[in-house]
């Protein structure tokens, strides 16, 4: 199989350095986004080793602003005839400790736009540059299944993934005339930053399984919402 070009957002820690490391363990192009570039400790070794396949650029995923910029950029180091095979919209936020009599604005606001219209819009943002048959992988989660609801939690995280799945369908429609595949896709628990330790599945075993997922995708999927193992996810 020939070199993709990737693009990576929220790719400084978490899944998202996880599928920076196994893309570019695969032979493929990379470009990883996040919010302070300078700070990215990890991001930086893996990109002076592995020269040229690796490209380390600033986005602030909920500022219309930074889409329109990155978006500049990015021909300069894809190469004129260069555009981007696969998009990961991993970037995301969820805001711990929320009570139900203590809910607060600013948490909702701050999550749809990470989690839910950034994706949207840097997408569209992107657009131009995504090749015919390009994939479009939303990390969404189980937590944003209304029909899988349990318990009353992480408000302002569900819903906003909640929304994000909305995305993801409209997205699948609107560049569904490309063959452009666009799908939801529920990681797991995951042992990272924001599922902490107790979680029960490594990284490494997650974004392996997600990107089996993804290379299986036939645009009959567009659209899906789907687990790291291929299965669908109600919503």
């Amino acid at each position: 199989m020939p070199a993709r070009h990737v693009l990576v957002t929220g790719a400084s820690r978490g899944l998202g350095l996880e599928f920076v490391r196994q893309l570019l363990a695969a032979g493929d192009h990379v470009v990883a986004t996040c919010r302070r570039p300078g700070k990215a400790t990890a991001l930086n070794t893996l990109a002076g080793e592995h020269p040229g396949r690796l490209h380390v650029l600033p986005l602030d995923v909920t500022d219309p602003k930074s889409h329109a910029e990155l978006a500049r950029e990015l021909p300069l180091v894809l190469g004129d005839d260069g555009r981007l095979d696969l998009l990961v919209n991993n970037a995301g936020v969820l805001h711990s400790g929320e009570r139900f009599g203590s809910l607060t604005a600013a948490n909702f606001e701050d999550s749809f736009r990470t989690n839910a219209s950034g994706p949207l819009l840097l997408t569209q943002a992107l657009a131009p540059l995504l090749a015919d048959r390009a994939r479009v992988l939303n990390l969404s989660s189980q937590l944003g299944s209304i029909a899988g609801t349990r318990r009353f939690g992480t408000p302002s995280y569900n819903l906003s993934k909640a929304a994000q799945n909305m995305a993801t369908v409209l997205l699948a429609h609107a560049l569904a005339g490309r063959g452009i595949v666009v799908v939801a896709l529920h990681p797991g628990w995951v042992q990272t930053d924001m599922g902490g330790a107790g979680a029960d599945l490594p990284a490494t075993e997650a974004v392996a399984g997600l990107l089996r997922v993804a290379a299986g995708l036939s645009p009959d999927d567009s659209g899906r919402f789907l687990d790291w193992q291929g299965r669908a996810v109600a919503w």
